[in-house]
């Protein structure tokens, strides 16, 4: 078996190929810029709703990569709070969905104060307030001290179980912790987005927390991301487009800690998963753009607060179809409220009915087609 890359004479001294990545590099760097300017042309309210819906997707897929599912009401509710952002009716977060709120908000929000151990330990405190992974006790708020042996990155059933990886030993995390959090902070000639993948990889690959490694380095990659764009608004998230590809993900980061310092082919990774996660932001920025459209061609209608909270809903992408009955459910009304809601919007040009009718009658908005393209803003 290779030695892992820490195990090197020669570590952290990473290294890459610049040619071959200055293509692909220069290409990204250039759609970044873009985006970023046809967003601030987008008004106040408009990139506060991009934002918190990116840092919502982030959140929620980040922690989906670990196998932890978070409710979206509950986190888009947190991060809204947080922001001072007025969305309506809030639905309560627990302390999972708070810390992990907390710890986003901060790395990308104060994306240019100074990452310190004692920064990284409130994170970890943020995402473990019990002091519990799962059933399991952990160390929180500090390093890992391994008196459960070795830290281990592993699959398959117990008894079978293959290991991935295995990351240095608790004795050598205050040295390496300081190396890579003084390299953080200092400045070279490095682009920051390349700076962004070097961070992910040396983090995860120290590992120097008893859990929660991989939603920290994904966080201190945001962090870098904001570096680079000197803003703390977010438009892509990186942890969604890893999420789909958290297969090849998890095999770059195993074959890279195995194959030596030459880093190129996964930050060759890093920079296409990046690019994929702009794709997918056109997409994103569309409902945003329709949502808006909306309500500026239905904000002075007489609205009460159950229609506004699900006309949001239906905007935000209702899951299945809107039936009376699922709207009195979600807005805590009777069936016959729900329906003079419904009616009345229909009335007022918000909804329309589907085809079809009796017991399955359905509903949805009536400015379905009304969208905006981005490129026209």
């Amino acid at each position: 078996m290779n030695p892992y890359i820490y195990q090197l004479p020669d570590w952290p001294a990473f290294r890459w190929d610049s040619t071959r990545l200055a293509g692909p590099l220069a290409a990204l760097r250039h759609r970044q810029g873009r985006l970023i300017g046809r967003m601030e042309n987008l008004g106040f309210s408009l990139r506060a709703e991009a934002t918190l819906q990116t840092l919502t997707t982030e959140i929620i897929k980040s922690s989906e990569i670990e196998g932890e599912i978070l409710d979206h009401d509950s986190v888009r509710s947190s991060i809204a709070r947080r922001l001072g952002m007025d969305i309506g009716a809030l639905a309560p977060a627990d302390r999972n969905v708070e810390g992990v709120v907390e710890m986003t908000l901060d790395a990308t929000q104060n994306y240019s104060a100074p990452l310190t151990a004692a920064r990284l330990f409130g994170w970890h405190a943020a995402l473990f307030p019990t002091g519990y992974s799962g059933m399991h006790k952990i160390a929180v708020a500090r390093w890992r001290d391994d008196s459960r042996g070795p830290m281990q990155v592993l699959s398959g059933p117990l008894g079978q179980q293959r290991v991935h990886f295995e990351a240095p030993v608790a004795a050598r995390l205050d040295q390496e912790m300081l190396a890579f959090l003084q390299w953080f902070e200092a400045e070279d000639a490095t682009d920051p987005v390349l700076r962004a993948g070097l961070a992910h990889l040396w983090f995860v690959t120290i590992h120097p927390f008893d859990d929660g490694n991989g939603r920290i380095a994904r966080a201190i990659a945001d962090m870098a991301l904001a570096r680079s764009e000197k803003s703390p608004q977010r438009f892509y998230s990186m942890s969604a487009q890893i999420r789909i590809e958290r297969n090849i993900y998890y095999d770059k980061l195993e074959k890279t800690q195995e194959t030596g310092l030459d880093i190129t082919p996964w930050l060759e990774w890093f920079l296409g998963c990046l690019d994929r996660a702009f794709d997918q932001t056109e997409k994103n920025l569309g409902s945003v753009l329709r949502k808006a459209r909306f309500w500026e061609i239905h904000a002075h209608k007489p609205l009460n607060d159950r229609q506004r909270l699900m006309l949001n809903k239906l905007l935000d992408g209702f899951e299945g179809k809107l039936t009376s009955s699922k709207w009195a459910k979600i807005a805590k009304c009777s069936q016959d409220t729900a329906l003079r809601d419904i009616l009345n919007l229909i009335e007022q040009g918000a909804l329309k009915k589907d085809p079809g009718g009796g017991r399955s009658t359905s509903y949805s908005l009536a400015e379905a087609d009304a969208t905006s393209n981005m490129n026209r803003s």
